[in-house]
């Protein structure tokens, strides 16, 4: 249905380009927020490098819950303002956490998470949900991940809520 070839090891700006631009082609023209974010997840878990979790949290009821992913069994529910999703999801900007151990509040649903990057989707400038990437290295997310990681959610954001 979808040939998507991503080079993992080309420079990390094109990495990002190609990531972007297959998430935008496996969201194009669904309807649903739910699958569109299963594709996208599953996408990520498979080009993206040294993740142990790939997935999202969405806004229900004024509180995150879990969504679609790849990885271990994750928390369910998370505070708004609680750990690096709910930091993310009330503050409307994007955390990178290089030691989650360092941050405070950090909700461990894997004690092997090292690092993490949270980005918040926003529909008509509010959060409706958040992409959370966790990773068993420290520091695994520098400023491009961040930079690439935003884009790519800038381009598909409609497609998911």
């Amino acid at each position: 249905m979808f040939d998507i070839a991503i080079d993992k090891n080309q420079p990390v700006a094109e990495f990002y380009a190609d990531l972007t631009s297959s998430a935008s082609a496996v969201v194009n023209g669904e309807p649903d927020a739910i699958a569109n974010m299963a594709n996208v997840a599953a996408l990520i878990w498979q080009y993206m490098p040294d993740l142990n979790w790939a997935g999202f949290y969405r806004v229900v009821d004024g509180e995150l819950v879990l969504g679609p992913f790849q990885g271990k069994v994750a928390c369910i529910r998370i505070a708004i303002g609680s750990g690096v999703c709910g930091t993310a999801a009330a503050s409307g900007l994007t955390q990178r956490v290089a030691d989650v151990d360092a941050f405070p509040g950090h909700i461990a649903c894997d004690a092997d998470s090292r690092s993490e990057l949270v980005v918040p989707i926003l529909k008509d400038g509010v959060v409706i949900a958040v992409l959370d990437l966790d990773s068993p290295l420290p520091d695994r997310f520098g400023p491009a991940d961040e930079a690439g990681m935003v884009k790519l959610i800038g381009a598909i954001a409609k497609s998911l809520g």
